[in-house]
């Protein structure tokens, strides 16, 4: 199997010295998550593309490398192809008739060809040849030079001819680690989920902070989120989750604020708690999802306060997008149902808030405020690897995993739908329900309480969560299930 990776537009438009850094990253990147999935997958960086190759034509391992590629930030597209010694137009035809005579066939097509070096002839010519070809002795539906049915596709490169069967979009924007490394304020519902997705695509190394206002349950939920979204876009780079219990500023603020002022106030606390988060990790902006009038503390007076409690840059990539198009950027990236699990705690503690703060107000609150709850919220902070976060969970409490499944015992199958479906688990002498991980925590409560039930993930960190998470809120019938592999 052979992919063609093509560049951001922006990428290659950069000074030389720049694109070429740019290019290595992304190589790299690609390395790291590409050899994940196979060893034998070789990446080799070009001027202006990136070729990736494996010996093997598994299905499975070419399903997989597709969907890694299409989350790889700064990628624009990237072309599955056949590579072939370029021959006489003859041989280039036979070669494209294997390839799409049953994909052309009762279909109008037209042939495209792209040329790079030098030849004694012109792209139009072997266009008209090869087209000539296929319409004579393919069952094709004619020739369609301006909407066709099929694009026939050949790109020739030196003396080398590639045959593209298939193009895939990619996600755009630039390499992950290609721009300087930031802090997400992640609540782990949709604004957050988004607004760190953002970050990631365009090239930032991205950290997440959350402020814990709801419990434990709360904290796992959005730990959960922020892996899955480093799993699928991030994982080229190692991150921190920095997680501050705030439950007690919290409560100082309902205490000694008066309720207008309450959700503004609560906002500029959390950026100074950033900054000197950020400060620890040596990070210059801070990203937050908010967006222009969304709620109260989101008019422009009130931001403007907002920032004024912090020395960093903050940046808000949603800043004057549309809830509903914030929604459907979750559907795209796979975050929609995580996301929507996830109440937003912030906005229960503000009654009749005002949308046109003023400093003189905000201050006099704020005089009222005792910082040492905050400064003891920042020395509780936990700071863990993103990929340690399942190993946190078990040195917090013993999650027993079993190898085999018993009589009265009962599979749930975690994973998200995709998964399932790529991936069955075959266990046909076990009772197995499917329940996704963000369906579990509510629909847990009907199943038979007779029964005990194993949680099973493929790779053990959705099982173990949940499986905690279950048995923190009384349910003691909870395992999980890791079969020997």
């Amino acid at each position: 199997m052979k992919f063609i990776v093509k560049l951001f537009p922006e990428i290659t438009i950069k000074s030389k010295p720049v694109r070429k850094r740019f290019i290595q990253r992304l190589q790299s990147n690609m390395q790291i998550t590409l050899k994940r999935l196979s060893d034998d997958i070789k990446v080799r960086a070009l001027w202006d593309k990136i070729e990736v190759e494996v010996g093997s034509s598994d299905s499975l391992l070419r399903e997989q490398m597709i969907e890694v590629m299409q989350a790889t930030p700064g990628i624009l597209h990237f072309l599955e192809v056949d590579q072939h010694p370029l021959g006489d137009f003859d041989n280039v035809f036979q070669l494209t008739r294997e390839a799409y005579s049953e994909i052309i066939r009762g279909k109008t097509f037209v042939v495209r060809v792209k040329r790079a070096g030098k030849h004694d002839f012109k792209s139009g010519d072997l266009e008209r040849y090869v087209g000539g070809g296929l319409l004579q002795h393919c069952e094709s539906a004619g020739v369609d030079l301006h909407a066709p049915d099929v694009k026939v596709k050949l790109e020739i490169r030196d003396q080398n001819l590639f045959i593209i069967s298939n193009k895939f979009k990619g996600l755009g924007g630039y390499p992950l680690g290609s721009q300087e490394a930031v802090l997400s304020l992640i609540s782990g519902g949709f604004d957050s989920v988004v607004a760190s997705y953002m970050t990631m695509r365009r090239g930032c190394k991205t950290h997440f902070l959350f402020f814990n206002l709801g419990g434990k349950a709360h904290e796992i939920g959005v730990k959960q989120v922020a892996l899955s979204l480093w799993q699928k876009y991030g994982s080229a780079a190692r991150v921190k989750f920095v997680t501050v219990p705030f439950e007690e500023v919290v409560g100082e603020i309902l205490q000694n604020v008066h309720h207008t002022q309450m959700g503004v106030v609560l906002k500029r606390m959390m950026m100074r708690a950033g900054e000197r988060v950020a400060n620890r990790m040596k990070l210059h902006a801070l990203v937050t999802g908010e967006s222009v009038a969304q709620v109260s503390s989101q008019t422009l007076p009130n931001l403007a306060l907002i920032d004024g409690s912090t020395s960093k840059l903050v940046l808000r990539p949603l800043i004057t997008m549309d809830k509903q198009d914030i929604i459907d950027i979750t559907k795209q990236i796979g975050a929609y149902d995580m996301a929507k699990s996830i109440p937003e705690y912030c906005g229960v503690i503000s009654d009749r808030p005002t949308t046109n703060a003023q400093i003189e107000r905000i201050e006099e609150e704020e005089a009222n405020f005792d910082y040492a709850v905050l400064d003891e919220a920042l020395e509780n902070a936990q700071v863990l690897a993103i990929d340690k976060i399942v190993e946190d969970l078990g040195a917090e409490a013993s999650i027993e995993a079993l190898t085999r499944v018993a009589e009265g015992q009962v599979i749930i199958d975690v994973r998200h739908q995709h998964e399932q479906e790529r991936k069955p688990l075959n266990m046909p002498k076990c009772e197995v329900l499917k329940i996704p991980f963000f369906e579990l925590e509510s629909g847990f409560a009907d199943l038979d309480m007779t029964k005990e039930y194993l949680l099973y993930c493929d790779k053990g960190v959705m099982s173990q969560m949940h499986a905690q998470s279950l048995q923190d809120k009384g349910y003691s019938n909870v395992k999980v299930y890791r079969p020997v592999v």
